[in-house]
């Protein structure tokens, strides 16, 4: 992934995150993509694995239905091999990095991480 790609798709990544615009983001995910996060585990239990497009739109959806005042600031990206790391803080101030596996332009794996206690989400059981 070139510096351009990465820096038009980051801008496009945090442009539909804060417009709460789901079809916008999912374009950039693969059918298949696999995504990792423990604030999945937390909102709609299991291992934090979400499998599958329509499973990541059914996540995201409850993420912002219970937490309306998502937004981000990005504040860097790093970019690698067929990969991206965006690093951003949330709206609680929580400081965040996205990895981003690519196969070609779409999104294929991805995993949320979070520093400390920051991956606990207003609306979710501590």
């Amino acid at each position: 992934m070139d510096h351009g790609a990465a820096r038009e798709f980051v801008d496009n990544w945090v442009a539909a995150w804060n417009a709460h615009d789901l079809d916008a983001l999912l374009a950039h995910f693969a059918q298949h993509v696999t995504f990792r996060s423990p604030v999945a585990a937390q909102l709609i239990g299991g291992d934090g694995i979400i499998r599958g497009k329509a499973a990541l739109r059914a996540y995201w959806m409850e993420g912002l239905r219970r937490i309306p005042d998502l937004r981000f600031e990005v504040l860097n990206s790093y970019v690698g091999v067929d990969c991206l790391v965006i690093n951003y803080r949330n709206q609680k101030g929580g400081l965040v990095n996205e990895v981003l596996i690519f196969d070609g332009p779409l999104v294929v794996e991805g995993y949320g991480t979070y520093l400390r206690d920051d991956a606990t989400p207003a609306g979710a059981a501590a």
